[in-house]
């Protein structure tokens, strides 16, 4: 006769079981993804693979949220090669960020790439959790850079009396901040100094219709930066 810890025992084992087989079943999924992916680009093209392993030339960074629903080569129908890709929580750019400088660097000096494009999206849920006062744990650290950018526009933000609607319009206003944070490093400013073609742009993906919205705060130049962000490397130069 079983006992009612007999009857837990078995209940635990087919419960475990029962996570593990999905668990394989997950990871499996991928594999054969990868597989039908592989033969459906090979039955257009047989030579797929073999053009896409002699480089990449995209003209295209995006710098957008690690969320799941927003893929760059989706959102924007381009294709494996045609977009250098980094992605954050709430798609943030800081100075101190050296992955983010790093992906940037390269994007602008070696791929010379033509737009870099910071990439949100409405229902951000980085952007919602930088308005409330909860602890997540190590990731405090990084929102703090969202609740910076409220800081600068609470005059604005706290009219906004609907949830929704402030968390979007903070979406936007991030966006635009670290569209702006781009230009004033140190790698674009730069690169603007010897190219004309180089410019940062601002959107914000609307996941409810798929489609993107310009922020229309588009720079090719440091002139609209301010006096103490615009960089003069031939200044530097006679200082040292």
């Amino acid at each position: 006769m079983k006992t009612d810890n007999d009857k837990t025992e078995i209940t635990t084992a087919i419960k475990n079981g029962s996570i593990k087989l999905a668990q394989k079943e997950s990871y499996n999924s991928l594999l054969s993804g990868n597989r039908k992916w592989v033969a459906e680009q090979l039955k257009g093209d047989p030579d797929y693979f073999k053009k896409l392993s002699q480089g990449q030339s995209p003209e295209v960074l995006w710098i957008g949220c690690s969320d799941s629903r927003v893929p760059a080569n989706q959102v924007t129908g381009t294709k494996p090669g045609e977009v250098f890709v980094h992605r954050n929580i709430a798609n943030v750019c800081v100075h101190s960020d050296m992955n983010m400088l790093s992906v940037l660097d390269y994007a602008v000096n070696v791929l010379k790439v033509k737009h870099v494009i910071v990439a949100g999206h409405y229902g951000c849920g980085g952007v919602a959790a930088a308005l409330t006062h909860k602890q997540f744990g190590l990731i405090d650290n990084w929102l703090r850079h969202i609740k910076d950018v409220y800081r600068l526009h609470a005059h604005e933000l706290d009219r906004i009396t609907d949830k929704d609607a402030k968390i979007n319009r903070l979406v936007e206003l991030n966006v635009i901040e670290q569209a702006y944070n781009l230009c004033k490093t140190t790698i674009i400013q730069n690169a603007w100094k010897e190219r004309e073609d180089l410019q940062v742009h601002g959107w914000v993906v609307d996941i409810n219709t798929g489609l993107v919205r310009d922020l229309k705060v588009t720079n090719n130049d440091s002139q609209n930066l301010g006096y103490v962000y615009e960089l003069n490397p031939e200044a530097v130069a006679a200082h040292a």
